[in-house]
């Protein structure tokens, strides 16, 4: 028997009973079991243990390498004669995780059971048409015997001026095989400084403003037509918001901006630089009960509907809420789901009657809206082994992403849900809801990852890090990349980009970019001697240039080979960036553009002293 800290918790003070010390090497016990984690101290139960008195007084190992100290039985009973015992959990070799419940029994890894790569599946959808054209195995020129669709994108740009096609469909091919060759790189041309965590950072659809979130309620909007030289125009706060900024929706002719918080009401904001009003707060919450007290819960995700009449969101309370503008009065209030729904969207912008909903109870639901009323789906994805995290649409009615923490993001294809029959009789969910893993404190164990026996998945796409926050992804734009390619954000401080066959395009090392660039600006002012010790010290510790970086969101843009990255320093929580990342056209990954341009939320220059000094509140 030994015990540990379970990551997550704070641990309490460990007196014996009446107030008495216990004895020595029962303090030197828990000092080492305090220093072997960060959490719940954990009883860890050995195989084979009980009966006779322990004598082995020695150190265990855990699955990771980590070593605990044991305690015999004697030991342990004064351990138990101590103080309050609310920080003890449980942990068992070979049972998932930590904390009360039951918990899933590891089966044992095959080696073999994630799924292969590349996909044929998604080799398949490549050759398709539905995402990005492919071209013919031919060679351009006669003075080459390069294959074409292997052709760097300088020599593509020339056959495109020296006019060598041979037909219009020639032509259009070889502009939309440019568009697939321009990927994003790591070298990042730009990047804003915030003096809060990014939760989120998108396009519009039509690329011609930017907006963020971040941690301390702000929204701010930048004009963005030439992509290449920002310009912020207007800053909008939520009024009442709580923890953070959860998520934002732009409706569909760009005039109005939803953004959410942990609680039911939405914040309506227009985009309009000249409307210097107060957002609206649309309460989601059907007001008051017959004994005064309104329905609270957070919102995880909102969206606008196609016709932008309505607003869906999901909540806390496991619920699909439709919110009616015009009327201001909810429409449906669906309990679709086990537990919180992170994650909502529509699945065609044309059209407000199909829509999704993503859980914690590790589905995805499919609604159709014109018969929400009886609350039941119309069918429902399965496969991820845990919770969900974000849901983003193809915007064609049929094909929608999925991220999960189960480290896994999946592709979906409607024609493929499984019907309500099905999943009621079959009952997906009980191979999923015993699960101990906490996302939010802890790494995830692959030994956990299992092959869900009902997956009707089309295409998994691993490699990212899915931990401690709602991590976003996405379907690239049609117009920048011709619709080729999945990606996602990561808490390893990177977005990953993806052929449909699961094979890597491209990585964007947002922490090398962002890193490089600060480190420079901490040695400039380091040489100038300005800011002081105090700022100094209070800037190593807000962001570590060689510190982890947590990416949250990515946003491509729709007509440029562009990306914007937003996040935040994952240890301290004290600062996050925006950062801007062009293609690539050299060999080595480089843009080749001008050196990288620093600037506040308001797009104001930052010189060294001014980054340095960046979150310090006593010189604000």
């Amino acid at each position: 028997m030994s015990v540990s800290q379970a990551p997550g918790e704070d641990g309490g003070s460990h007196h014996g009973s009446d107030g008495e010390e216990p004895n020595n090497f029962i303090l030197d016990f828990m000092q080492r079991a305090w220093l072997a984690g960060n959490g719940n101290y954990v009883i860890q139960l050995d195989e084979g243990s009980g009966g006779a008195d322990d004598v082995d007084d020695g150190e265990d190992e855990d699955f990771n390498g980590d070593t605990f100290p044991h305690l015999t039985r004697r030991q342990w009973n004064l351990v138990l004669q101590g103080g309050s015992l609310h920080n003890v959990l449980v942990r068992v070799p070979g049972m998932e995780g930590y904390g009360p419940g039951r918990l899933r029994r590891r089966p044992p890894a095959d080696p073999n059971r994630f799924p292969k790569v590349p996909s044929k599946v998604g080799r398949d959808l490549m050759s398709s048409g539905l995402f990005g054209v492919r071209e013919r195995p031919r060679t351009t020129t006669t003075f080459s015997s390069t294959p074409y669709h292997a052709r760097p994108v300088p020599l593509r740009l020339l056959d495109r001026e020296l006019g060598l096609a041979d037909t219009r469909a020639d032509r259009w091919r070889n502009e939309k095989l440019i568009a697939q060759s321009m990927i994003p790189a790591t070298n990042a041309d730009m990047i804003v400084r915030y003096s809060a965590p990014v939760y989120l950072g998108q396009f519009s659809d039509d690329g011609n403003f930017f907006y963020s979130a971040t941690k301390d309620f702000h929204v701010r909007m930048y004009d963005t037509a030439n992509v290449n030289e920002w310009q912020h125009y207007k800053t909008v706060v939520h009024p009442s918001g709580r923890w953070t900024l959860t998520d934002s929706s732009l409706s569909p002719d760009n005039r109005w901006l939803a953004f959410t918080s942990m609680m039911p009401q939405v914040c309506l904001a227009p985009t309009d630089p000249h409307d210097e009003g107060e957002p609206y707060l649309l309460d989601l919450s059907e007001g008051a009960d017959e004994h005064g007290h309104h329905h609270s819960y957070a919102i995880f995700s909102v969206r606008f509907s196609g016709d932008g009449r309505e607003l869906v969101v999901g909540t806390s309370a496991s619920t699909i809420v439709v919110y009616d503008i015009e009327t201001r009065r909810v429409l449906h209030s669906i309990y679709g789901h086990d537990q919180d729904v992170n994650a909502v969207c529509f699945g065609d912008k044309a059209s407000p009657h199909l829509l999704y909903s993503g859980s914690d109870d590790a589905t995805i639901k499919v609604w159709d809206r014109r018969s929400l009323g009886d609350g039941r789906p119309a069918g429902a994805f399965v496969g991820h082994c845990e919770g969900i995290t974000y849901i983003d649409s193809k915007g064609d009615g049929r094909y929608i992403l999925s991220n999960g923490k189960d480290q896994t993001m999946r592709l979906w294809d409607l024609r493929m849900a499984m019907s309500t029959a099905d999943f009621e009789s079959n009952n997906p969910t009980r191979l999923t809801r015993d699960s101990s893993h906490d996302y939010r404190f802890e790494p995830y164990d692959d030994r956990q990852w299992f092959k869900h026996p009902f997956d009707n998945s089309v295409v998994t796409f691993r490699g990212h890090r899915v931990e401690r926050t709602l991590i976003r992804c996405h379907f690239s734009p049609p117009g920048s990349s011709d619709g080729s390619y999945v990606y996602s954000a990561s808490h390893s401080g990177k977005v990953y980009i993806w052929n449909l066959d699961a094979t890597l395009a491209g990585v964007i090392d947002v922490r090398m970019a962002t890193s490089n660039t600060i480190a420079k600006l901490v040695a400039e002012e380091d040489a100038a001697g300005e800011g002081g010790r105090r700022a100094s010290l209070h800037h190593h510790h807000q962001r570590n240039p060689d510190g982890p970086i947590c990416v949250r969101d990515a946003s491509w843009h729709p007509t440029a080979p562009v990306l914007v990255a937003s996040g935040f320093d994952a240890d301290s929580m004290e600062a996050g960036t925006c950062s801007v990342h062009s293609c690539a056209l050299s060999q080595d990954g480089d843009s080749g553009g001008p050196e990288q341009r620093l600037y506040d939320e308001k797009l104001r220059p930052m010189p060294a002293w001014k980054a340095r000094m960046r979150g310090v509140p006593w010189f604000r």
